[in-house]
């Protein structure tokens, strides 16, 4: 189950463990409640802190239920968590014996003074690598605060109940029996829904801090880039983003950045942020951007207020805002998303095994995720809008040798049909000859590019037609003290390494900006104020 170098890791983890506690299983005859059986004795034989039971009586069998001696369980796993899940398994085995978790300590001051009762329900899947952050803040939250229960469930070990509930998109986080989000989020986002205070106290703390010298909006690799060439400058400097990684935590696998043979894009993140926090940068998630006022004068002070009201006040800000996946447009896209319209194949893919999907897109994208789900599903039909497939010539070489693939070029998206609350269909025309082929199945992903984030912006920065931050080899907008990094800008290459290098670039141009463009008397004079506070 777990090879040799996994059980080393697992239990130099367990030597952390300091207060005793009782794993209490739910178990059958099937073959998923043996595996579950050996992977639970092989953790209680590493720790004599960690105790077996196997007298469990839950209703969801194989289950395993983390709980100190004596207690009612608040958090039980309906799964095997192995895969993407093996690290959110090991940590609430660290929380529940008592080690620290790593968060910020007024977040977890906050979920311990919830006031709330919750019963979380996450829908998951092992290779999903969006699904973590869902079920490890939904851990941390049950095993801090004794009003909260979380239960972790593999849809793909109980196939039926997710059928019984239509879900066709993870992770699905269910409260009280009901959806409470669909797709990847944040414990803060979370945090955010059931304690209502929580947004306009953010905002009054967000306004209270002191104008930065360089203020990096967004935390892809752009962004993270931008931070440590700033950071390094010796300059105040502070990332304001959703979540830190962006895109990249969408990224599978990445075998082209130079000196890093193959990575996965969650690691990558990771190593992204736990880079930047190696300096002194202020990094502020969970906060969306909303709109960009200029300096009243140059040199002055740039504000970017957040949605929920609060503002942040920088010399100079660095827009590496990124992009998001492009929407086909085609009726029936937005009523079926998550209801068989997807945009991750690793995270949705086990959702559809066995039956029959389709992949738009012939890009590397594209291709990569028809490779993919052809592993997983049934039968995979390619649709490309263009004559020929844009994919890298050793993917689609490999496409065409699987047997359960078809690919369509020259094909026109013209509606993703649906019956029953959820996808039936795809029907697509012929570009040359106007045919219309409509082929029944039950899950369609989209994987046509991207879209830059940056409508917030509106016409206070240049953009051109398609929403790119206009940049000029420095990185500068036509805004003074306003630069731009990566995917959400003009560069013509949207790549990990170029928009590293994008962000590199942004922040030397930031700092020369800083050099050269003294401070207004009134800008002194605010950051003084601020500071006094």
């Amino acid at each position: 189950m777990l090879d040799d170098d996994l059980k080393q890791q697992l239990a130099a983890y367990l030597e952390r463990v300091k207060e005793p506690f009782e794993l209490v299983a739910t178990l059958g005859q099937d073959d998923k409640s043996k595996e579950m059986h050996e992977l639970l004795e092989l953790i209680a034989g590493m720790s004599d802190k960690i105790t077996l039971r196997t007298d469990g009586q839950d209703a969801r069998v194989p289950s395993f239920a983390l709980q100190q001696p004596g207690q009612t369980p608040r958090l039980r796993f309906a799964a095997i968590p192995l895969g993407h899940e093996f690290t959110s398994l090991v940590l609430a085995l660290l929380w529940m014996g008592g080690h620290p978790p790593k968060v910020e300590g007024d977040v977890l001051a906050q979920i311990k003074a919830l006031d709330v009762t919750l019963d979380f329900e996450v829908y998951m899947s092992l290779s999903c690598h969006n699904c973590p952050d869902v079920v490890q803040a939904a851990s941390l939250m049950a095993i801090f605060n004794p009003g909260v229960k979380a239960t972790i469930i593999d849809g793909g070990m109980f196939q039926q109940e997710v059928q019984a509930r239509d879900i066709m998109g993870v992770p699905a986080l269910y409260e009280g029996g009901q959806l409470f989000h669909s797709g990847r989020t944040s414990l803060e986002d979370i945090l955010k829904k059931v304690d209502t205070g929580a947004a306009q106290r953010d905002a009054a703390k967000l306004s209270a801090k002191a104008p930065f010298e360089v203020l990096i909006v967004g935390g892809g690799p752009a962004g993270a880039a931008a931070a440590i060439y700033a950071a390094r400058k010796g300059i105040r400097t502070g990332v304001v983003a959703e979540r830190f990684g962006g895109q990249v935590n969408d990224t599978m696998d990445i075998a082209n950045y130079p000196g890093v043979p193959e990575t996965t894009g969650p690691q990558y993140a990771a190593a992204l942020e736990q880079h930047v926090r190696g300096y002194e940068v202020d990094i502020i998630t969970a906060q969306r951007v909303t709109e960009l006022m200029p300096a009243a004068e140059k040199g002055g002070l740039v504000t970017v207020k957040l949605d929920n009201g609060g503002t942040l006040q920088s010399r100079t800000v660095i827009l590496s805002t990124g992009a998001r996946w492009r929407n086909v447009n085609v009726p029936g896209e937005d009523e079926y998303k998550t209801k068989g319209v997807a945009y991750c194949p690793h995270c949705d893919g086990p959702l559809f095994k066995g039956k029959d999907v389709a992949v738009i897109g012939g890009g590397n994208s594209g291709i990569e995720a028809a490779i993919d789900l052809a592993g997983v599903v049934k039968h995979v039909h390619v649709v490309e809008f263009m004559p020929e497939l844009k994919a890298d010539a050793v993917l689609v070489s490999k496409l065409h040798s699987l047997p359960n693939v078809t690919v369509h070029t020259n094909q026109q998206t013209t509606e993703i049909r649906g019956e029953g609350g959820k996808v039936s269909g795809l029907d697509f025309k012929c570009r040359d000859k106007g045919d219309l082929t409509q082929v029944p199945l039950e899950g369609v992903f989209v994987q046509i590019g991207l879209v830059p984030n940056t409508e917030w912006l509106g016409t206070t920065v240049e953009r051109t037609k398609f929403g790119e931050i206009v940049i000029d080899a420095k990185g500068s907008t036509n805004v003074p003290g306003v630069f731009a990094a990566g995917d959400c800008t003009t560069a013509p290459y949207k790549q990990i390494v170029v928009a590293a290098g994008a962000g590199s670039t942004a922040a030397l141009s930031a700092f020369d900006y800083l050099i050269r463009t003294p401070a207004p008397a009134s800008t002194e004079a605010a950051a003084k104020k601020t500071a006094a506070i």
